[in-house]
């Protein structure tokens, strides 16, 4: 049986660490200041389902290949911070005001996201190892991680878009609200990189 402490405790750190601003979730708020709440749910599957797979790899012992092979890491970090930052510019030059022609967003954008983001990895590394031990067998933590991430995921993108497409219809001139985001993404994928 799952100690409420311990179940507590993980929830409490999934919740700060998905909820706190990164390049997942700058990314969900432009597309939201973008395209609008309801065209990113697509976008907001893809980037739970990528999250899924990188809990469950994690699980099934891919953290050990980040942990000893620092080459493995570099390759992780630099790779993911070109695919966010291609993802952010991609909207750069295109005309907000006319909406037909706004490329489309979906899910197969927003699946690479995580296993590519190195505040994904970081923080599925902690959760698999500070908390996953006090779960129980193997199967009980793929099963509370895996859910408990993908739970809170659906909830925190979704609330990051939605301030998005809010902040667009409030702010008059949406398109230095889109090129802000996207500086401020392209800004947190730099630092997150370089810590």
């Amino acid at each position: 049986m799952i100690e409420t402490g311990v179940l507590l405790s993980l929830w409490a750190f999934i919740i700060l660490m998905v909820g706190t601003p990164g390049p997942a979730n700058l990314l969900a708020m432009s597309v939201g200041a973008r395209y609008g709440f309801l065209k990113c749910v697509s976008f907001n599957t893809g980037l739970t389902l990528g999250k899924i797979f990188l809990n469950l790899a994690m699980g099934f012992g891919l953290g050990v290949l980040l942990v000893n092979f620092t080459t493995f890491q570099a390759v992780i970090k630099f790779t993911g911070a070109a695919y966010m930052i291609y993802l952010a510019l991609k909207s750069w030059n295109v005309n907000l005001q006319q909406s037909e022609e706004k490329p489309k967003v979906n899910w197969k954008q927003g699946i690479l996201v995580h296993p590519l983001n190195p505040k994904a990895w970081v923080m599925t590394l902690i959760a698999w190892t500070e908390f996953g031990p006090q779960l129980g067998s193997f199967t009980i933590q793929l099963i509370v991680i895996v859910t408990s991430f993908a739970v809170v995921q659906i909830f925190v993108h979704n609330f990051w878009s939605f301030l998005g497409a809010v902040l667009s219809r409030t702010l008059p001139n949406s398109i230095i609200l889109s090129r802000s985001l996207i500086l401020l993404t392209i800004i947190v994928i730099i630092w997150a990189v370089l810590i």
